[in-house]
């Protein structure tokens, strides 16, 4: 397939090396130069369990320079658009390549959080966004260079419910890359479910500076992501979807155990002096939470702590 990646982060770096090995023509557009150039002038490295690997062949581009190459003559648009841009940034960069979008592009959303797909459908025809979601561990370790060590899968269908030969592509491309994807027509359930994952071990990852793993070194750090999990859940249950805390439990018990040395996404922006995605995760439970009237305190607390973290590191820097 002609696949594109908007957003070059983490993710959009593990799915382009993993879809690029795989055979498929692989795009990466995003706005980080010297990542690009990286990749443009040495080939993506990427480091997983099975090693190292030098990726060669990803096309990379900012995207005023794709539209522009699609927009030519010979261009062509992707048959698929994964999007890993963040959440708060989502509406923007897609209108920013929506002349690169053809009639049968499918555009796919990944992304963490609650309220993408009506992001992409304020751009997009609803009937060509496919939603999912992927509990794949990505940490970007400098321009060019991307790791991933322990285990994931995708789960998607399209956002309106319906089953297409597109999706069926789709879903198949990312299989051939070994990245483990399943149609699940209870997609929206598995949205919820990763919000909780993403709620608890992001949030506290950014708060204590810990790994994924470190969250174990004390037995606070599992009952608290598990607790959060609960309430997420109870969110989840009040607002119509019959989600069970029990496999989200091992799925964050799993993490702390198997993905060694990894710092999640919301972490990562907080290192690297980036806004987060707190507010379209812990926030959006909390929202939902207040409108339900669910009690959802250890989610507000860490909302709140995430937020004045970001508010601290955007200050100005002294002298």
């Amino acid at each position: 397939m002609n696949i594109v990646l908007l957003g070059a982060g983490a993710m959009g770096s593990l799915f382009g090396a993993r879809l690029a090995q795989a055979g498929h023509a692989v795009t990466l557009v995003d706005i980080a130069r010297a990542h690009l150039d990286a990749i443009a002038a040495h080939g993506l490295r990427l480091d997983s369990d099975a090693g190292s690997a030098q990726v060669p062949g990803l096309a990379v581009f900012e995207p005023k320079d794709w539209v522009g190459r699609v927009q030519a003559p010979g261009g062509r648009a992707p048959e698929l658009l994964i999007v890993f841009t963040k959440t708060l940034h989502t509406e923007a960069a897609l209108r920013g390549v929506a002349g690169a979008i053809g009639p049968q592009t499918q555009v796919l959303s990944l992304q963490n959080g609650l309220g993408n797909v009506e992001k992409l459908a304020a751009v997009v025809d609803p009937a060509r966004i496919l939603v999912g979601v992927t509990t794949w561990p990505a940490d970007l370790i400098g321009p060019g260079h991307v790791a991933s060590h322990g285990a994931g899968s995708i789960r998607l269908m399209q956002a309106d419910g319906r089953r297409s030969a597109a999706l069926e592509q789709a879903a198949s491309a990312l299989q051939s890359a070994g990245l483990n994807c399943e149609i699940d027509e209870r997609v929206w359930h598995a949205v919820w479910e990763k919000v909780a994952f993403n709620a608890a071990l992001n949030t506290l990852c950014t708060v204590t500076g810990c790994t994924v793993d470190q969250l174990a070194l004390a037995e606070d750090g599992p009952e608290l992501a598990l607790e959060i999990v609960q309430e997420v859940v109870a969110v989840a249950r009040a607002s119509g979807f019959d989600v069970a805390p029990g496999p989200v439990c091992d799925k964050v018990l799993h993490a702390i155990a198997a993905h060694a040395g990894h710092h999640p996404s919301m972490a990562q922006d907080m290192q690297a002096g980036r806004p987060t995605e707190i507010d379209s995760i812990n926030g959006a439970v909390v929202a939902r939470a207040e409108a339900l009237g669910v009690a959802v305190p250890a989610t507000r607390t860490l909302m709140r702590l995430v937020r004045l973290m970001q508010a601290r590191a955007a200050l100005p820097a002294p002298g």
